[in-house]
């Protein structure tokens, strides 16, 4: 079984977000890590090998493989690092410069090109990026490649030349199955990351990253569909309304939620 693991680098969530001149998101000034929601992913394909193993564990003697597979400047390496560090057996990275700035049409086109080239039974996501916010880049893949997809996944079963998965949705718990190859994302609340030991992290440092461009995969200049024209800055917060109880703070209360349409 051969498994794909998209992840992309991101700025850190706590680093403060600023818009270029030429309206791309400026990465180049904020410390970047390892996409958060993406290590559920990467923690997820881990359990599937390690429940398909013979030794019960990843890597070498598993008879399955795990390949992370980012877009991104030649520093999404450091990012796909941790990924090898938590077991992951080897990765990929697609860096060139003419996908700067790509949008999630062009991520998708290039991602699928990569994992069509690869032969890959099971594609797992996390459910969007940390500097995106777009969850979309899975469903993109799933029609690219002509796989089953399944999204938002809060359990993941793998069963011979099947898939299962249980989602939440406003309903209840909805289960889903379909057969391989097939594009899975997987939520927050299926797993818990597992934090890289001493040995992974050293064992990383041996492992294979590839770096590959357009050319290397057949795949000629690729421009975004869309652009950004204009940003402008989150206003700042404005004070608050300080309401002094004289015996009417209820009523000064109900009015304030009214003014506003909230009650």
């Amino acid at each position: 079984m051969k498994i794909a693991v998209c992840v992309k680098q991101v700025p850190d969530s706590w680093a403060e977000k600023k818009m270029g001149s030429d309206g791309r998101l400026d990465r180049a000034n904020v410390d970047a890590v390892l996409n958060d929601l993406d290590e559920y992913a990467v923690e997820e394909a881990l359990k599937i090998v390690e429940a398909h193993s013979p030794t019960g564990e990843a890597g070498e003697g598993s008879g399955h493989t795990i390949t992370v597979i980012s877009m991104g400047p030649e520093r999404a390496s450091e990012a796909v690092r941790k990924a090898l560090s938590m077991g992951a057996d080897d990765a990929i990275v697609i860096s060139d410069d003419a996908l700067g700035g790509s949008d999630a049409l062009a991520t998708s086109l290039i991602l699928a090109a990569e994992i069509k080239n690869g032969g890959y039974d099971i594609v797992v996501c996390g459910t969007e990026s940390t500097d995106a916010r777009m969850s979309v880049v899975p469903a993109m893949l799933a029609e690219r490649l002509g796989y089953a997809q399944l999204t938002f996944a809060g359990s993941v079963k793998v069963d011979g030349t099947s898939i299962t998965i249980s989602r939440q949705t406003e309903f209840g718990v909805e289960e889903m199955s379909a057969p391989l190859p097939a594009i899975v994302s997987v939520v927050e609340k299926i797993n818990e990351p597992r934090y890289p030991s001493f040995k992974g992290i050293m064992a990383a440092k041996k492992k294979t990253i590839t770096t590959k461009s357009l050319a290397d995969l057949g795949v000629s200049s690729q421009s975004s569909w869309s652009t950004v024209k204009d940003s402008a800055l989150r206003p700042p917060r404005g004070a608050g309304v300080k309401v002094a109880d004289e015996g009417d703070g209820g009523n000064k209360l109900v009015a304030f939620l009214q003014e506003r349409r909230l009650a």
